[in-house]
C-alpha cells in the first residue's frame, strides 16, 4: 500500500469518541516503550505523525491514526506500567478489552514484542488471551536493527516459544530504524483488512502503487 495521506484523528477515551466511518482498524498493542509509534511513523513514511511519550504508561486513551481513505492504526495504551496503581490499571484493562472483543470494524491486533528480550509475562498474557477470545493477532518483533543479523532467528525462537506461538499465524521481524519488514507486514494487513478484494455489493476497494 502507498500512503499518500496519513493523519492523527483523535484520543479516543470511549466507545463514544470512536470513528463512526466504518474503516477498517489495526490495533497496536505492547508494552511501554516496544516501538508502537516508532512503528507507525515507519509504515506511513513520515517521522514524527505518532509521538512517542516521554513518561510510559501515562496514556489512557486509543490513538487512532487514519491511513489514506483505508484504514486507521490504533494505538492502544501500553501495557506493564509499572507506575500505574492497581486500580487504574484494571480500569484501562476493562475499557482495552471491550474495544478488542467489541468494536465491529476491528480487523486484527498487531502485538509488538522487542527481539532482543524474551517476552513478559504481560507479553505472554496479552497473546494467550487474544487467542483464546478469538483476535486474530499478528506478531512483530521489534528493534531489530539492535540485534545482529545471524541472531534474529535465534531470538526469534525464544520469543515463539516463551509465547506458545501459534505457527499458523504471522510473525515479522522488524526494524523502525531500517524499515526492515516493512512491506512483508503492509502485505499481512492489507489481507487483513480485505484490500483490493471484491466487496459484497461487487465493487473492489482501490488499490494504490506498491509500497514504498
Amino acid at each position: 500500500m502507498k500512503v499518500n495521506q496519513a493523519e492523527f484523528i483523535i484520543s479516543a477515551v470511549g466507545p463514544g469518541q470512536y470513528p463512526e466511518d466504518a474503516l477498517p482498524e489495526i490495533a497496536l498493542a505492547g508494552r511501554s516503550n516496544v516501538g508502537k509509534s516508532s512503528l507507525i511513523n515507519r509504515m506511513i513514511s513520515r517521522k514524527n505523525l505518532a509521538r512517542t511519550s516521554s513518561q510510559p504508561g501515562k496514556t489512557q486513551t486509543l490513538n487512532y491514526y487514519r491511513i489514506n481513505d483505508d484504514l486507521y492504526f490504533v494505538d492502544l495504551p501500553g501495557y506493564g506500567y509499572a507506575k500505574v496503581s492497581k486500580t487504574k490499571r484494571a480500569e484501562w484493562g476493562k475499557f482495552i478489552e471491550n474495544y478488542l472483543l467489541k468494536r465491529e470494524p476491528l480487523k486484527a491486533v498487531m502485538q509488538l514484542v522487542d527481539l532482543r528480550h524474551p517476552p513478559s509475562k504481560d507479553d505472554q498474557a496479552m497473546y494467550a488471551w487474544l487467542k483464546h477470545m478469538g483476535v486474530p493477532v499478528i506478531v512483530v518483533a521489534t528493534k531489530a536493527d539492535k540485534v545482529p543479523k545471524g541472531k534474529w532467528q535465534k531470538h526469534a525462537k525464544i520469543i515463539k516459544d516463551d509465547l506458545e506461538f501459534d505457527r499458523s499465524g504471522p510473525f515479522i521481524i522488524f526494524s523502525s530504524e531500517t524499515g526492515m519488514g516493512k512491506d512483508e507486514l503492509w502485505e499481512i494487513l492489507e489481507s487483513a483488512i480485505g484490500w483490493g478484494q471484491a466487496q459484497p455489493d461487487g465493487e473492489v476497494l482501490p488499490e494504490s502503487a506498491p509500497s514504498e
